[in-house]
């Protein structure tokens, strides 16, 4: 398989001490919620790929969050309505790279995979907690979406060690807190050894270790974004992988001096 790679890391959260604590998290304006980088084309034909070959791992949506399913494109069409290389039409969208993708709103989720990089996963309030009822999860890097979906927000994030007690509390407040219109962005990086966008990983199942230098940088920005009708909170997903050779010096030698310490 062909590796879809970035030729440079536009945010590195190491590098920064705001963005490397936990939760990291730093307002965006709305106009910067979506990103259109380099690997546009690339990465949507890999989604379509794996719409069409692996669907129930990549795709999955109940009743309840339809709602803000239907809701979130038509906030993303919105945006791209603004947005340089879109046209937006009634029936259909001639995106920047020239294919023209119809609005079947009843399929919300495979419109967006059409239209945008970002994966989305949906969290409806229920009870105290935020609950996953809805993810377009084309790339996921080391977590399988059949075995998080239906689970709220404090136990999806079950194998990443330093969420748990106070932390998980703090990022249910953030949830809680997220308002429509003003987005919040978080950034992660992730060593790999292969390029792959589509890495799922069950529960327990450590991914392959990679001593010395990193040859693949995976790093996901995320950002937070509640819906103002069905209040459901969206959690965003745009994917960079980039070689470890095209980080700038400074960010290889700030990820060194963190010893990996940020792999997570």
């Amino acid at each position: 398989m062909t590796a879809i790679l970035q030729d440079h890391l536009p945010f590195a959260p190491w590098m920064q001490a705001a963005s490397a604590r936990m939760p990291g998290v730093q307002p965006v304006t709305m106009s910067d919620w979506l990103q259109v980088d380099e690997t546009y084309s690339a990465q949507l034909a890999e989604k379509a790929r794996l719409l069409e070959a692996r669907a129930p791992e990549v795709l999955a949506l109940s009743k309840s969050a339809e709602p803000a399913a239907q809701e979130l494109l038509a906030l993303v069409l919105a945006q791209l309505q603004a947005r340089p290389g879109f046209k937006v039409k009634t029936d259909h969208v001639i995106r920047p790279d020239g294919q023209s993708i119809p609005l079947h709103r009843d399929s919300p989720l495979e419109v967006l995979a059409a239209l945008v990089q970002e994966d989305f996963a949906i969290l409806l309030k229920e009870g105290g907690e935020h609950v996953l009822r809805g993810a377009l999860i084309c790339f996921p890097a080391s977590w399988s979406l059949s075995e998080k979906l239906g689970r709220p927000l404090s136990t999806i994030h079950d194998p990443v060690d330093i969420y748990s007690g106070d932390m998980a509390r703090r990022v249910q407040r953030l949830f809680d807190a997220a308002r429509p219109g003003q987005p919040l962005m978080r950034a992660n990086a992730l060593i790999y050894v292969e390029p792959e966008l589509f890495q799922p990983r069950p529960y327990g199942q450590a991914k392959p270790a990679q001593p010395g230098d990193p040859v693949y940088m995976r790093s996901e920005r995320q950002v937070i974004l509640r819906l103002p009708k069905t209040n459901a909170v969206v959690f965003s997903i745009h994917t960079y992988v980039v070689a470890w050779a095209n980080l700038t010096e400074a960010q290889r030698d700030g990820w060194r001096a963190s010893a990996g310490a940020f792999d997570r």
